[in-house]
């Protein structure tokens, strides 16, 4: 199975706001794109959806900024990414004419594929993805002085 960039955005996004050190400023989205290395549209698109999930506050004005919530912080991996991928299927059997749907054995298997994948994702958390030595990687791409 393949992530979605968004997804993968979205993910990375989370893990760099779960290394912010205390004492530090919160990050802006702004600053998450130019981490990551994407356009700032593609990060605020990432950013409000963490948001409606709960996973992330978003304060705005002086002192403002983004800051992973208690949810974002043990959340499992496996619901975050089936919340940002969606519930979709692996193959879309309803594009078109299928003369196998009578009989098809392919979706089912396809479909226990993917639950295997997120079920290898549910006892993950967002602190166990940045556990040393990625944490302190992460904290390194953005040293940048106080605001």
């Amino acid at each position: 199975m393949r992530l979605t960039k968004f997804t993968d955005l979205a993910l990375r996004s989370v893990m760099r706001l779960a290394v912010v050190r205390d004492g530090d400023d919160p990050l802006t989205t702004r600053e998450v794109a130019e981490v990551m290395g994407v356009p700032y549209t593609h990060a605020a698109k990432a950013v409000t959806r963490l948001q409606h999930l709960g996973v992330v506050e978003a304060r705005r004005g002086r002192g403002g900024g983004l800051a992973l919530t208690g949810l974002g912080r043990r959340a499992s991996l496996g619901w975050l990414v089936r919340e940002l991928e969606g519930d979709g299927e692996v193959v879309a059997c309803e594009d078109g004419p299928c003369p196998l749907r009578a009989a098809c054995r392919l979706r089912g298997a396809l479909r226990d594929a993917q639950e295997a994948f997120y079920a290898a994702l549910d006892p993950l958390t967002v602190a166990d993805l940045v556990a040393s030595p990625t944490g302190p990687v992460l904290i390194g791409l953005s040293d940048r002085p106080s605001r």
